[in-house]
């Protein structure tokens, strides 16, 4: 599917990037010591930890975890589906619920389709935002196909009307809203989500300041404590983690 443009009356003038484009080359973290593990609370799991961050993401996991990774994905991109698929179990099971990893979602938003769907992931607030942005990427060939499906003088339209309800209209053609309902957010509860434009906004903001702080060129694009790391697939990620000590 081609690269849809963001639209005059809401974007912040942001240039689309590209799904899975290599990184810069920057290392990110190393280490020749092991990281020892932490018990979470007792009767919990450091997964079930799910808490908002300055930078407008969203990260499971201790706190004080040694090991900072941080995904900038679009629910759009087919890398970012890719990785979900390989990553999501192991890095929880194996890494997050260690203690020694937190492991934080940034949506980085290419186009409206990705925007709602984003907007929709973080409707129901922080904890059940990661099985929801899993199922979403599952979701996506279908919403390729239902966006294609809507043409261009349609879709046209729906970017040209009122911003409280352009990405209502956009997520009924897309089945985005009944998508989510079956997943726990209600109608009204997802219409008003989509019907949020400074939390849109913001979403774009934090996308622009995140291509302008990391100098992000694709998605996803991963930093270990804070250095951009080589690697667009769970092979080479969890490798990096070994490398800091995740052993």
């Amino acid at each position: 599917m081609r690269k849809l443009n963001y639209f005059a009356p809401v974007a912040l003038a942001l240039a689309l990037t590209a799904c899975g484009e290599s990184t810069d080359g920057a290392a990110g973290a190393s280490s020749s010591a092991t990281v020892e593990a932490v018990e979470a609370p007792a009767g919990q799991k450091w997964s079930e930890t799910v808490s908002k961050t300055e930078a407008g993401g969203i990260v499971m996991g201790n706190p004080d975890a040694p090991l900072k990774l941080v995904e900038y994905m679009s629910i759009t991109c087919s890398h970012c589906k890719d990785f979900g698929e390989q990553a999501f179990v192991p890095l929880r099971d194996n890494y997050v619920d260690s203690g020694k990893v937190s492991f934080e979602i940034r949506n980085f938003v290419r186009d409206p389709l990705d925007l709602s769907a984003a907007l929709l992931s973080r409707c129901g607030g922080e904890a059940p935002f990661f099985p929801l942005t899993e199922q979403a990427l599952g979701y996506q060939a279908t919403m390729f196909e239902k966006a294609q499906a809507i043409g261009e003088a349609t879709y046209s339209n729906i970017l040209q009307s009122d911003p409280k309800v352009r990405f209502v209209r956009l997520a009924e053609q897309l089945g985005l809203i009944s998508f989510f309902q079956q997943r726990g957010v209600s109608e009204d509860q997802a219409k008003a989500c989509l019907a949020d434009t400074a939390a849109a906004e913001k979403l774009m903001s934090d996308t622009q300041k995140g291509a302008e702080d990391f100098n992000i060129e694709g998605t996803p694009t991963f930093l270990l404590n804070g250095q951009k790391i080589e690697g667009t697939n769970w092979t080479m990620v969890e490798a990096k983690l070994k490398e800091a000590g995740a052993r």
